[in-house]
């Protein structure tokens, strides 16, 4: 069992590699012994697959241990055996909480879902399951349902064909790598932006170049490097929740078509807008068909699933689907099948009409408790969707965060999502999870934690 901390600076693909060395060192593992399936590890460690292939690439190019296809990746038996004396650390998986801390960003009303619906679905799916090898690019139910789906909620007008179905963003993220990015690429990341994204691109080679954000989005003018692609969040940016303005959008796709750029859509909450109309997926004024869409039922349905979507232009169809086949295998048969029939079944879309409402009435809840807790302590941005809010602060707040934690309270610090912009202190406050007859008491314990630095 291997610990990961997801609050480290330090990228997830290192921790397992450097988790994996230090246990061959001290003989916890020893040479001949077959390691996990990278599989097997990432959904074990609730990680995307080409995170862990990463680390065990690392491993292998060191030594430390040797692939042998279908019969597994074994720790390299020329290491010899590790000195008696050598200390045998103990290497474990913390267990999870089993409900997740207050203020906990990108999870949903893990309260709210249809528990007992999802059980049904799971004993019919499983007695009409077969047992060959699933498709790499996903269940054909499954894009259909997700092809009809986007279509109606979101504009995106695809084929099926069109779909790659992933191990939840993360998979899409490390797809994309896989086909579409050599080391040394230069890509486009929204400065303040969401920290996977930069943590799995810099992981696959890619040359980082930050774009500052302002309140419309990312300024595409004020980019300081061509670029070959552009991962952005249009929908409620992450993390400062503002939508990518009309104009900015059509800036970017003019951009991106006469560059022969792509850009790469993350619609991580896009299903939640409070107030106002939404303005619809990038994906829909494409054109030039240069967008690639990542959606992903992590926030809509629950993380466990890890399963996401990839849409992507109708000529790179045959290229993804080769990527799915040589480095995924596919995403479990099961789920897939179970998310088809609660979205064929009309389930899903009773449930994120149901989602919307609650996460409203949480949202305005939580901000008026904070406001009424805190004074001007805080100073609440509310944006016009999203699953976080985000509490303006003059203290440091990766210093707040730290005493939170001591409360076993969860916020994410705002400063902790730049990579050169000086977006100011901020704490990133999830509400999903927080009913409305509990919001006075955990702003009160918000205050309890961190009211005397402010």
């Amino acid at each position: 069992m291997i610990d990961i901390d997801r609050l480290s600076p330090v990228p997830l693909f290192r921790q397992i590699y450097e988790r994996i060395r230090a246990a061959i060192a001290v003989g916890q593992l020893r040479p001949g012994e077959r390691l996990p399936s990278a599989r097997s590890l990432a959904a074990q460690l609730g990680a995307a697959r080409g995170t862990v292939e990463a680390a065990f690439g690392m491993l292998a190019g060191e030594g430390w241990i040797v692939p042998r296809g279908a019969a597994g990746t074994i720790v390299a038996p020329r290491l010899g055996p590790a000195p008696l004396a050598a200390p045998r650390p103990r290497i474990d998986l913390p267990a999870a909480d089993p409900m997740p801390r207050p203020f906990r960003m990108g999870l949903p009303a893990l309260d709210a879902f249809p528990r007992g619906l999802w059980a049904r679905l799971v004993a019919r799916e499983a007695r009409a399951l077969g047992f060959s090898y699933p498709d790499p690019a996903g269940d054909h139910g499954l894009r259909e349902a997700i092809a009809a789906y986007l279509a109606v909620s979101r504009g995106i007008v695809c084929l099926p064909g069109q779909i790659v179905v992933t191990a939840g963003y993360q998979g899409a993220l490390s797809l994309i790598a896989r086909a579409m990015i050599e080391p040394g690429t230069p890509v486009w990341i929204e400065d303040p932006g969401y920290h996977l994204t930069r943590l799995g691109l810099a992981a696959a080679g890619a040359r980082l170049v930050p774009v500052p954000v302002d309140a419309e989005g990312m300024r595409v003018e004020a980019a300081p490097e061509p670029a070959r692609f552009a991962f952005v969040t249009p929908s409620h940016q992450a993390p400062l929740g503002v939508p990518l303005s009309l104009p900015r959008r059509l800036a970017l796709l003019s951009w991106a078509e006469a560059n022969d750029a792509a850009i790469v859509e993350d619609d991580y909450d896009g299903e939640f807008h409070y107030a106002g109309r939404p303005l619809p997926a990038l994906k829909s004024l494409d054109r030039g068909d240069v967008v690639l869409y990542a959606g992903s039922f992590s926030k809509v349905l629950f993380p466990g699933l890890r399963l996401g979507y990839l849409v992507v232009p109708a000529r790179l169809v045959g290229r993804f689907a080769e990527a799915a086949m040589r480095f995924t295998a596919g995403c479990g048969a099961l789920e897939q099948r179970v998310v088809a029939r609660f979205m064929s079944e009309g389930h899903f879309a009773r449930h994120l009409k149901r989602m919307r409402g609650l996460y409203a009435a949480r949202r305005a809840a939580l901000a008026t408790a904070l406001a009424d807790v805190f004074g001007g302590g805080l100073r609440i941005e509310l944006q016009s969707g999203g699953m976080h809010l985000l509490a303006r602060t003059d203290a440091p707040d990766t210093e707040l965060v730290a005493l939170a934690e001591q409360h076993r309270l969860a916020p994410a610090a705002l400063s902790a999502h730049a990579v050169a912009a000086d977006c100011g202190s901020g704490l990133l406050l999830s509400f999903t999870n927080i009913p409305e007859t509990q919001a006075t008491a955990m702003a009160r314990a918000l205050h309890q934690a961190i009211g005397h630095h402010l």
